[in-house]
């Protein structure tokens, strides 16, 4: 008989190491619908948007989550760094929503991916997922956008676009994740939300993001001062986190950052569009 060999402590620090821990993922979309799902058909929209650093598997993000959605009742809700059960594919607090989501990369150490997630109650007609060509150090894996498009009644169709840019490389990496964000929206004529967590911890990130917005026609949330200073931001860097739009109007003093959470580093945006 063969001896069983027991693995040695280096084989399990190779396994478990940042470079062989997460493995790829297709470039595709995992989508719940809602059963009483129903076309777009309001003139205001809420948006939430927020960064819960992979902490949706914990009882203090889920305690700040529904206080949130229970308090502003957001129509459309983007979620960044979102862990989902690669075997479960559920999360239980947005059981009363329909939602998109695109990981970006499988944890093989619990089977989970991760990724962007956009939820609402209305009607999807598609959705899609763009993964960067190029990828973090270290970890080595690659950031997302998530596309989805939305029915409303007597406009063109709404478009999503949930992103998470790439952190840690040269600048030209980023303004080519960027591009291809840019490829998309340009082809679309309707309306527009633009959200996520942008990465701009410098000035050339932030004037590259702008450029490409303004490009497109988008308008950046305003933010009363005191709001913006509660933004994710690197010691005096510009905020990290944002939220775009064209197609609507921002509603006078709906704008605003919650920072009564303590289960993720970054703080929710929210704000009120109307058309």
């Amino acid at each position: 008989m063969f001896e069983r060999q027991e693995p040695s402590p280096l084989s399990y620090l190779k396994q478990f190491s940042p470079t062989h821990r997460f493995g790829k993922v297709a470039e595709a979309t995992i989508d719940r619908a809602h059963p009483s799902s129903t076309v777009l058909d309001r003139d205001t929209i809420k948006v939430l948007s927020w960064n819960i650093a992979k902490n949706n598997h914990d009882y203090t993000w889920s305690n700040d989550f529904l206080a949130i959605v229970e308090q502003h009742q957001p129509d459309h809700i983007f979620l960044q760094e979102v862990r989902l059960c690669a075997i479960k594919q559920q999360i239980p607090e947005l059981a009363s929503m329909g939602w998109s989501f695109a990981p970006n990369l499988i944890d093989t150490l619990d089977n989970t991916y991760c990724g962007v997630l956009t939820a609402t109650k209305s009607d999807r007609l598609n959705s899609q997922a763009k993964i960067t060509q190029h990828q973090e150090p270290v970890t080595r894996t690659p950031k997302v956008s998530l596309f989805v498009e939305y029915s409303w009644v007597n406009r063109d169709p709404l478009l999503t676009v949930n992103t998470h840019l790439i952190n840690f490389v040269e600048t030209s990496k980023f303004q080519a994740q960027l591009q291809e964000i840019e490829t998309i929206i340009s082809q679309h004529q309707g309306a527009v939300i633009f959200s996520g967590d942008f990465n701009t911890w410098n000035r050339s990130r932030w004037l590259f993001l702008f450029q490409m917005t303004a490009k497109l026609g988008l308008t950046p949330v305003s933010f009363p001062i005191l709001e913006a200073l509660k933004i994710k931001r690197f010691l005096l860097s510009p905020p990290l986190d944002y939220i775009f739009y064209r197609g609507f109007k921002q509603k006078a003093s709906s704008a605003q950052v919650i920072d009564q959470i303590s289960s993720s580093d970054h703080n929710p945006l929210l704000v009120e569009l109307y058309v």
